[in-house]
C-alpha cells in the first residue's frame, strides 16, 4: 500500500502531476497563515556555564554579562570555571541528571561553553580537547527526558580554526563601523539551538578587558529586545557584522553561525 504525503505549505506545484505522483495537497496555498506555535515558557529556566578563564583575559566580563542577562531573563544560573576536559562532560551530565531528577516544569536549558577550541573540539584547562558533539548528545531528546520537545540552547564562545576573515567592500548603503500538536514521537536532535561565535575555520575574538565581541553582543540584544529568539540572532549577526575589530594593526570582520532544529518560536521575554 502506497502511503500518502500531505503537503501543507504554501510552494506552487505542478498540481496534477504531484496528484499523479500520489501526494495529496491540503491547505489553501493561496492564503498563508501565520506561524503560532510557541514554546511554553512558564516553567523553569535553567543555564549552565562551563567557562575556561586560564590563558583567557577578558573572560571574566563575559561572565559578568552572562550572569546579569540570566538574572534579568529568569533563569536558575550556575557558572563553573576552568573546567577540565573531562569535566566539561562530567557538568554536563550532572546537570542533566539534576534535571531529569525535578518534580517541577523545566521551560528550558541555556548551556555557555566558553574556551579556547578548533572545529567540533574544545580545551579544557588541562589542555586536553573534549568534542562538542559528545557534548550536545547529553541533553538530546533521548538522553534528558526533562527537555524532551524542550528547547536547548546551546553558546560556544571558542575558535573554530585559524582562518582570520579581513571583510569584503559592500558597495550601496553606508555601514557605520562600531567596535565594540503534541507529536507522540520526536527526533531525537529537534528543539536544539547552536550559536557559535564564529563560522566553521576561523578564529573568535576576545578583548583583553572587555570581553568577547560575541558574547557581549548577544548579552546586549537579549536584555534590550524582545521577540522570537531566531530574530533577536539575526540582530546579533547584523550588529556583529556591522562592527569592525583591530587584531595586531589589522582589520578584522566576525560574525556568529545559527543552527536550528527548533520547532516553534521561542520567546525569552
Amino acid at each position: 500500500m502506497s502511503q500518502q504525503i500531505y503537503i501543507t505549505n504554501s510552494y506552487k506545484y505542478d498540481q496534477p502531476r504531484v496528484q499523479r505522483a500520489g501526494l495529496r495537497i491540503r491547505g489553501n496555498m493561496s492564503n498563508p497563515q501565520p506561524l503560532e506555535e510557541v514554546y511554553d515558557m512558564s516553567g523553569a529556566r535553567l543555564a549552565l556555564t562551563l567557562c575556561v578563564t586560564k590563558a583567557r583575559k577578558g573572560s571574566e566580563a563575559d561572565l559578568d554579562a552572562l550572569e546579569r542577562m540570566f538574572q534579568q531573563l529568569g533563569f536558575e544560573s550556575t557558572m563553573k570555571r576552568n573546567p577540565t576536559a573531562q569535566q566539561f562532560q562530567e557538568e554536563l551530565e550532572n546537570f542533566q541528571q539534576a534535571m531529569d531528577a525535578r518534580d517541577d516544569f523545566i521551560s528550558c536549558a541555556f548551556v555557555v561553553l566558553m574556551a579556547h577550541g578548533l572545529e567540533g573540539r574544545l580545551k579544557g584547562e588541562d589542555e586536553k580537547m573534549v568534542e562538542l558533539e559528545n557534548l550536545f548528545e547529553v541533553l538530546n531528546n533521548k538522553n534528558c527526558r526533562a527537555l524532551r520537545a524542550k528547547p536547548k540552547v546551546y553558546i560556544v564562545q571558542a575558535c573554530r580554526g585559524e582562518h582570520r576573515d579581513p571583510g569584503e567592500t559592500v558597495s550601496g548603503d553606508d555601514i557605520v563601523m562600531v567596535a565594540k500538536d503534541s507529536p507522540q514521537t520526536i527526533p531525537t536532535y529537534t528543539d536544539t539551538l547552536h550559536i557559535y561565535s564564529t563560522v566553521e575555520g576561523y578564529i573568535a575574538y576576545r578583548h583583553d578587558k572587555e570581553g568577547s565581541c560575541f558574547i557581549q553582543t548577544l548579552v546586549d540584544v537579549f536584555t534590550e529586545r524582545k521577540g522570537p529568539i531566531l530574530e533577536l540572532l539575526t540582530e546579533v549577526t547584523r550588529r556583529m557584522a556591522e562592527a569592525e575589530l583591530i587584531q595586531e594593526g589589522k582589520a578584522r570582520k566576525v560574525n556568529p553561525e545559527i543552527q536550528s532544529t527548533l520547532r516553534k518560536r521561542l520567546y525569552l521575554q
